[in-house]
């Protein structure tokens, strides 16, 4: 038992040091643009997905403007990443100066109207039994612990507490962060794929974009609402 353990050590350290030294993917499209699907096309790919889990828990680090340990998870954690926080404001500005060269993939859907309509759909069956969920659904909510959705939503909108999914200040906040990205990048195109999964070409776009020629078939759709 004791010899397998530190086997199992000494295969993450490997793992960690290869990770540390391997040029670094971000999928940083807004929540619902498709980005679990991108998880899915990255591992079809042959890419190691840093765990969404231990990501999701970093946060506060977010909030704080800290990126010590999302940084930290970076480097050692995997190749490619995708969702909280990587789909947060700014982060892509941070990563990109910590990890040159990287490559960022900006998911969107067909219209911002579109992603509001997943968003408020998804949310509703998630954490509203069917209904939009209020300020009260949210702090109740037990994912990753109760008041994470809570947590999240305070940090990410400045929506009235009676009135949290707005639907105008949600849609001009993702107009807002998708126009960000574009113009932080506009310069440095290379490092940028703008990409619908919707579009018949997507994972042709992505494998180019990538360098990587592998057949992976369709897109996995994944959490489609």
């Amino acid at each position: 038992m004791k010899l397998v353990s530190i086997y199992s050590k000494l295969k993450r350290l490997v793992f960690a040091s290869h990770y540390s030294r391997s040029r670094k993917i971000f999928c940083i499209g807004r929540n619902k643009t498709g980005t679990t699907s991108m998880a899915k096309i990255f591992r079809k790919m042959g890419l190691s997905v840093g765990p969404q889990r231990p990501a999701e828990l970093l946060v506060k680090d977010w909030g704080k403007n800290d990126f010590t340990r999302i940084i930290k998870y970076v480097k050692y954690s995997g190749i490619a990443f995708q969702d909280i926080p990587f789909s947060f404001p700014n982060t892509f500005k941070v990563l990109d100066k910590e990890f040159p060269d990287s490559k960022f993939i900006l998911t969107i859907r067909d219209s911002p109207e579109i992603w509001y309509k997943s968003l408020i759909s998804f949310h509703s069956k998630r954490f509203g039994n069917g209904c939009l969920p209020t300020k009260q659904d949210l702090k109740k909510a037990k994912y990753i612990y109760p008041g994470y959705a809570w947590e999240v939503n305070r940090l990410l909108h400045n929506t009235p507490e009676e009135d949290i999914y707005n639907k105008q200040m949600l849609i001009q906040h993702y107009i807002d962060y998708n126009d960000s990205v574009i113009k932080y990048f506009k310069n440095k195109p290379e490092q940028l794929l703008v990409v619908n999964l919707k579009e018949p070409d997507s994972l042709v776009k992505i494998s180019k974009f990538l360098g990587i020629s592998k057949n992976i078939g369709k897109v996995p759709w994944e959490n489609k609402t």
